[in-house]
């Protein structure tokens, strides 16, 4: 049943092939539904003009101003006819400043004539500079005028929508196509309840879009905004509402740890005691893993809050249940990496089936795509017959001849590094569905966005474990002050002294010119900017050998090597044979070396805020304190400069995640890699509008737990089938 016609008419149809090609190509619309909710980006009152005082350089801009001046300069030219050139000077203002526009040649005839002193109008073009002051050259222009029945009032106050614009068409351009489709807002269906719509004094949906475009007050526009804000919240809210009903009524096994079983003796052999934050969050998990339906449940915790020790607590408690847990891992060497350390922390008890072992004991296995045929096919055997109770792993784990005895537990470390199919396989390997551990020491845009959204059931551990040191973390100009970086390589030579190692982190390797796939590869602007490509491992550890540090035990580590040639190098550092390793992000995540108490970022600006974050949480994991340096050659003034300014500033990675997250906006909150679709998001900012998502989510699952299938709500059916494509809809059931 199509209930929108209207709102499903192709926009070629009603405003004509050629307008209608440039709105899909440049601004992604192709419906009349698409361009409605394509909003103004602010307002501007006729008789109260813009800012011209602060208009940001090179961008596109709109603004409305009154002609102060204008002009006609002739001037001797080659190019004109009787060698007489013309450039049109116009000054236009809006009370807080001034802003040149500039016409030549035989574009100045139509706006001599129009742009009178007095005239007002929009203007829109890109802001350069010219003789040291802000100029438009041949920006488009629409003039102001007042219908003949409209007050001189009425037209002074009257809100122009300026929407977001491409240079292929001007903000009055969209306007006008707005106000070719606005009469079909009327048969917009209402998303929203009537019950919820009047319970909380909601403008119908064919107001708001009405309110939006084509406000008469102040109050027209806040009207539209909190009530379009409040459909984008409930409609996704109702999308996971209906996931985590539909998960609630899957079947699970209850996994309940033995009395004095395995994860008796293994709290009982623990050197310290867990955090307060560990143990409430231990309880969260055992309490889901004793129910007949899968946990769903994300476990976010800054960088070194112990998630591994809790995640490793409840695979034994469900290894106690007689079930087996795996543990997936993004990269082979925090796999190798996580295996070495649960061997580690439960001794004997990773002995099962070995001379020696304890009683209790159990196999602790690891499976990665790299390793030799022989280990390969003992870990499969392990697995099928139940003989390995816990299984560490990357994408290794997800192959088809991976069999399971009984999978009843799967962790995934570092959620935003896996593709949502990979989990969604690993979790069919269960005879029926597994409980899921999904952690993360990174609550960025999407698990950030996720986490508000929710699919998944929270939980935080924000207290660092005792024994964690601070890190001092500093910003170090290489551009400006030269002599910094020197002193960089020195503070390394003494933390080396005093017995200590230190990482050096580069965004590349540096052999890629050996690598027949990356010869033809483009350079980013970021390159094409700098005229130099970003540091690389290879060079900078080179240098260092021979320059800097000569003398000192320098090793690198990056992602090409062959997997034991890492794993060497890894074990080379932990052991303190090493002083110094230059890797790339490859240590990332999960990498613990206690005495690694410096390290130097290269190039930080080529790197997320998150991402900094992450990699200096590798050092001050010991007893003593840790450095971090941020080495960049980015200007003061730069918006790079600003977000390594904003790391250095704050350990929390919850503050930091803020920042990223206003930095970069929300993208999609269903993951725009998974989908490719527009940004559902067009009103609702994840940050600022918190309170409206949370309560979207009350009254969400209100409504689906009344009524699942939406039957009674055709409306709101025919919002989420809109918002749910089938990539979308595919991507929230695997979240």
């Amino acid at each position: 049943m199509d209930l929108v016609p209207a709102l499903e008419e192709p926009l070629k149809k009603v405003l004509g092939p050629p307008t209608a090609k440039v709105m899909a190509e440049h601004l992604g619309l192709h419906t009349v539904g698409d361009l409605l909710h394509h909003y103004p980006r602010r307002y501007e009152e006729r008789g109260q003009l813009t800012h011209l005082a602060d208009l940001p350089m090179d961008e596109h801009v709109t603004v409305v101003a009154m002609v102060a001046d204008a002009r006609l300069h002739t001037f001797a030219s080659s190019k004109a006819p009787r060698g007489k050139g013309q450039r049109l000077e116009v000054t236009i203002t809006d009370g807080s400043g001034r802003l040149q526009l500039v016409f030549f040649g035989n574009g100045v005839h139509k706006p001599h004539k129009e742009l009178l002193p007095g005239t007002r109008a929009m203007f829109a073009g890109k802001v350069s500079v010219f003789n040291r002051r802000l100029q438009l050259a041949h920006p488009a222009y629409e003039l102001l005028r007042g219908d003949s029945e409209e007050t001189v009032e009425t037209w002074a106050g009257a809100l122009i929508p300026i929407y977001p614009a491409t240079a292929k068409l001007e903000s009055w351009k969209i306007g006008k196509a707005i106000q070719t489709v606005l009469p079909s807002a009327q048969e917009a269906v209402d998303p929203l309840p009537d019950t919820l719509r009047e319970g909380r004094g909601m403008v119908a949906l064919p107001e708001a879009l009405l309110k939006i475009h084509r406000p008469h007050t102040k109050a027209d526009i806040e009207d539209a905004r909190s009530r379009l804000k409040w459909d984008e919240a409930f409609v996704l809210q109702v999308a996971l509402a209906r996931r985590r009903f539909a998960d609630a009524q899957l079947p699970a096994v209850a996994r309940r740890p033995a009395p004095d079983g395995l994860l008796t003796a293994f709290d009982a052999r623990l050197p310290f005691t867990l955090t307060e934050g560990q143990q409430k969050v231990s309880k969260e998990i055992f309490d889901d893993l004793a129910t007949e339906h899968p946990m769903h449940r994300l476990l976010q915790g800054e960088v070194g809050s112990g998630k591994t020790m809790v995640a490793l607590r409840a695979m034994l408690a469900v290894v106690d249940a007689g079930g087996q847990a795996a543990m997936l891992a993004p990269t082979e060497v925090l796999a190798q990496q996580h295996h070495r350390s649960i061997v580690e922390m439960m001794g004997e008890l990773a002995e099962g089936g070995m001379l020696g072992g304890a009683e209790q004991a159990t196999k602790v296995v690891l499976l990665t795509g790299s390793m030799g045929a022989a280990a390969r096919r003992q870990a499969l055997l392990d697995l099928v017959t139940g003989e390995a109770g816990i299984v560490i792993g990357t994408h290794a784990l997800i192959e088809d001849k991976v069999q399971f005895h009984d999978l009843g537990l799967v962790v995934v470390d570092e959620q935003h590094r896996f593709g949502v199919e990979q989990r969604d396989a690993l979790r069919g390997k269960g005879k029926q569905p597994p409980h899921l551990l999904v952690m993360t020491a990174t609550p960025i845009p999407r698990t950030v966005a996720m986490t508000v959204f929710g699919d998944l059931e929270t939980s935080v551990l924000d207290q660092l474990p005792a024994g964690r040191s601070p890190i001092a973390s500093h910003v170090v100009p290489a551009a400006d002050k030269p002599h910094f970086l020197a002193r960089t390589w020195e503070r390394v030579r003494e933390e080396v002294g005093n017995g200590h190692q230190a990482y050096v982190v580069c965004p590349r390797i540096g052999d890629e010119e050996d690598d027949p796939k990356k010869a033809g590869k483009k350079k980013s602007p970021e390159d094409e900017a700098e005229k130099r490509p970003p540091l690389a491992v290879l060079d900078v550890a080179d240098h260092l050998a021979k320059g800097p540090l000569q003398g000192l035990k320098v090793e690198v580590l990056h992602g090409r090597m062959h997997p034991d040639d890492k794993d060497a190098v890894m074990r080379r550092f932990a052991a303190g044979e090493t002083d110094v390793l230059v890797a790339t992000t490859v240590i990332e995540v999960g990498v613990n070396v206690p005495n690694a108490t410096a390290m130097v970022i290269m190039d930080a600006d080529r790197f997320g805020v998150s991402q900094l974050h992450q990699l200096r949480g590798r050092v001050g994991r010991g007893s003593a304190a840790g450095l971090c340096l941020l080495v960049t050659e980015m200007p003061e003034a730069s918006a790079a400069r600003q977000r390594l300014n904003a790391v250095a500033a704050t350990l929390d990675g919850f503050e930091l995640s803020r920042i990223d997250l206003e930095q970069r906006r929300e993208g999609d909150v269903l993951g725009q890699a998974q989908s490719g679709a527009r940004t559902s998001l067009r009103m609702l900012a994840v940050i600022e509008d918190e309170e409206i998502i949370a309560e979207a989510r009350e009254e969400a699952m209100t409504v689906v737990e009344a009524d699942p299938e939406l039957e009674r709500l055709p409306g709101l059916r025919t919002a989420l089938d809109a918002l749910l494509d089938e990539e979308r809809e595919q991507y929230l059931e695997k979240g």
